[in-house]
């Protein structure tokens, strides 16, 4: 397909978002949770591909569901822990001990008026959460968790920044790019010490996904966020770092780093068999299965 076909068959974001009669932040969550389904933007001469669109049939099948447009509007519904506790009937500070110890997964977050974090979740997994597991809404919650919170543990940081990292990873089929999702969790020491060539390290920075936030004006939300996405806790730093070998040596299997003189990085074999995405990513998800478990 040309490029012509592609844009006459296909919208942006910012259009496909009013035809669908969501706010542009419902629709970006609707695209990364897998609601909405996108294609590939024209692909740059870097090998890279291009923002990815919305087909019109996507569109015209969305449009068709029979409970168009709440039921979707609902999908996308956020709460914050006021709301969600009383969508459970529990009190805030209930639905807050779970959520630390890593029974609600955070979806976003953003800054009170006091420059504090506001957790945000998805209404449905809130009432999924109360359908599944009644007895954790009432009475006294088991030893195991009152240690963790005596403790001071707090899953909430952690937990959004898998969940993130499993959407960034389910939204691209290139390599690189997931690579580059994985090094965005990391410090740039610890992602100079698994890259040591420059030039992938630089393109990882370009592929780096874009992160909750950046455009705001607030420089206290930046530096919360950027704060927020850097894995903080010995084994997941050491998780991501595996992540990001393995990530790295599927891209270069696929395509090595471009250079500035328009070569490319030097290649070389892989340290370790390439999985694939696919198998990166369901090692990623069940780490973090029993991370949630383990809480």
């Amino acid at each position: 397909m040309t490029v012509t076909d592609t844009t006459a068959r296909t919208v942006a974001f910012a259009r496909a978002a009013q035809e669908l009669a969501l706010k542009r932040s419902e629709f970006d969550l609707a695209v990364q949770l897998g609601h909405v389904r996108t294609v590939p933007g024209t692909t740059g001469s870097d090998g890279a591909a291009g923002r990815p669109r919305v087909a019109r049939a996507e569109l015209d099948r969305l449009r068709a569901a029979p409970d168009f447009p709440d039921g979707l509007r609902d999908r996308v519904r956020t709460v914050g822990t006021a709301e969600a506790a009383r969508l459970v009937s529990i009190t805030t500070d209930r639905f807050t001990r779970l959520a630390r110890t890593g029974h609600f997964t955070p979806v976003r977050f953003y800054l009170n008026r006091y420059r504090a974090v506001v957790w945000l979740y998805l209404a449905g997994e809130v009432r999924e959460f109360a359908e599944r597991h009644p007895r954790l809404l009432t009475g006294r919650l088991p030893g195991a968790l009152r240690a963790k919170l005596d403790a001071g543990d707090d899953a909430r940081p952690r937990n959004w920044r898998a969940r993130r990292l499993g959407l960034l990873l389910r939204g691209t089929d290139d390599p690189w790019a997931g690579a580059a999702a994985i090094a965005s969790l990391l410090d740039p020491l610890q992602v100079a010490e698994v890259v040591d060539d420059p030039y992938e390290r630089a393109y990882l920075d370009r592929l780096r996904p874009e992160p909750p936030h950046a455009r705001s004006e607030s420089a206290s939300l930046r530096e919360t966020t950027e704060r927020l996405l850097r894995a903080d806790e010995p084994d997941e730093i050491l998780w991501h770092r595996l992540g990001l070998a393995l990530a790295l040596d599927e891209a270069r299997a696929l395509r090595p780093a471009p250079r500035p003189d328009g070569g490319v990085a030097r290649s070389r074999p892989p340290a370790r068999p390439a999985r694939g995405r696919a198998g990166l990513l369901g090692r990623l998800r069940l780490r973090r299965r029993t991370s949630v478990r383990a809480g």
